[in-house]
């Protein structure tokens, strides 16, 4: 059993009651919503640990509830479920600050397993006296606060555990795999896509002066160094 819980935003009701019964055989408390507009409600109400949302709602579809949770400031980790057989809504979902990403239809364990490997990460608690420094890239784990040469980044969770463990492993090429495992919680064999598009952003945030720190590594993956 476990005392988290889990928010279901889909307006397909089989799917949805398919989803709330899986989870909540595995002992998640379940709350459900018919489209956005309800699940933002939603948040507001019950507060859940972790929002399983569908891309494709009327009214407030799932990427609009995502932007409008981030601009408010709020950080629950959100798997998308998607229909769309495009790479773009992917990387798009990602980028406004979804987590995961599972394509429909998928398998019930699956969904499972990837709603425990999101826990998982979210509930792994920072070093407590850490501060890492590369250069001019500062990361201070006590505060939670980035900076380059004195100006402060603003990183989602993830692209903030993904620079923690590049500097925590500075000098050392990480492959695709490794990253997974380490900063999403999953297995290698699962899709690298994600790592990349997180490193974009990443890069794009920290090496937006030089010198560049991020470097890619062919066939091998990706490390963090000083010049």
């Amino acid at each position: 059993m476990t005392d988290r819980r889990i928010l279901v935003v889909d307006d397909e009701d089989n799917l949805r009651t398919m989803l709330v019964a899986a989870l909540k055989y595995e002992g998640y408390d379940v709350i459900q919503a018919v489209d956005g507009a309800d699940g933002l409600r939603a948040v507001k109400e019950h507060r859940p640990d972790l929002i399983v949302l569908d891309v494709m709602m009327p009214n407030v579809d799932g990427f609009a509830m995502c932007r409008r949770l981030r601009d408010a400031g709020d950080r629950t980790p959100v798997i998308f479920l998607t229909a769309r057989d495009s790479s773009e809504d992917k990387v798009e979902g990602l980028r406004i600050g979804g987590d995961d990403y599972l394509d429909k239809p998928f398998n019930l364990d699956e969904l499972v397993a990837r709603v425990e490997a999101v826990s998982r990460r979210f509930e792994r608690e920072p070093s407590s006296s850490d501060t890492y420094e590369v250069a001019d890239l500062v990361l201070d784990d006590v505060s939670h606060r980035v900076t380059r040469a004195g100006t402060e980044i603003s990183l989602s969770p993830t692209e903030y555990r993904l620079l923690m463990y590049l500097m925590r492993n500075v000098g050392r090429v990480l492959s695709r795999g490794q990253l997974l495992e380490n900063v999403w919680g999953y297995s290698a064999d699962d899709d690298p896509a994600v790592v990349e598009t997180y490193i974009g952003y990443v890069r794009r945030k920290v090496d937006a002066v030089e010198p560049k720190l991020i470097h890619t590594v062919r066939g091998a993956g990706y490390t963090l160094r000083a010049p």
